[in-house]
């Protein structure tokens, strides 16, 4: 099993992946299908705000190797009891802001034909929780990385299966708590249950 980052320094790391039988990315796959490798089993796909509405609004989004390839779509963000019962008006949404794009995303991605999950609420807090005790922000937000990791995780809680994780830089919006993010990735390294690959030049 392999996770992929989208880190610019991930590295020619093709070959290694390519070995996995189950393999996550993210959003925009960085290097897939060249440096970092041409298996994909699921691709995590941010459906709020500003890239999902980018995404949206390309007509080629359906056409982009990722999406065509990936053998099914987990979003990270629960859109909540109810936005899932009253969505937010299309127009509203076109107007600007931060909107939930979950019905609108689905719908580009039902095609397809590969199955679409949405990590929920409960993990979502669950995942924030972990990073707390780690010293990170009661209120922080997880990355979309860190919340299919620690989703991954909690499935093979029982199994002894290592995750391969290539590719994450631990930077990038400052919104993350990206020190307590590396400090939990760390710590499952040292209980023997991933092996976070070090970042190297392309």
């Amino acid at each position: 099993m392999a996770v992929v980052g989208n880190a610019p320094e991930a590295g020619r790391i093709g070959a290694a992946v390519d070995r996995a039988d189950w393999v996550i990315r993210f959003n925009n796959a960085q290097g897939f299908g060249a440096a970092t490798g041409r298996r994909l089993t699921h691709l995590v796909l941010m459906n709020f705000g500003g890239q999902t509405r980018e995404w949206l609004e390309d007509v080629s989004f359906r056409r982009r190797a990722a999406i065509r390839h990936a053998q099914g779509f987990l979003l990270p963000i629960d859109p909540g009891v109810d936005e899932r019962r009253r969505p937010t008006p299309l127009p509203e949404k076109r107007a600007g802001g931060e909107h939930d794009w979950t019905p609108e995303l689905c719908a580009r991605l039902s095609p397809r034909g590969a199955p679409v999950w949405i990590f929920n609420d409960p993990l979502f807090f669950a995942a924030r929780a972990a990073l707390s005790r780690e010293g990170g922000r009661e209120d922080g937000v997880p990355s979309s990385g860190f919340l299919a990791l620690y989703w991954l995780l909690s499935r093979l809680r029982r199994v002894r299966r290592i995750v391969d994780v290539y590719g994450f830089g631990f930077a990038g919006w400052e919104g993350h708590d990206w020190a307590a993010e590396r400090r939990w990735v760390e710590r499952r390294e040292r209980e023997g249950r991933l092996r976070l690959h070090p970042l190297r030049s392309a």
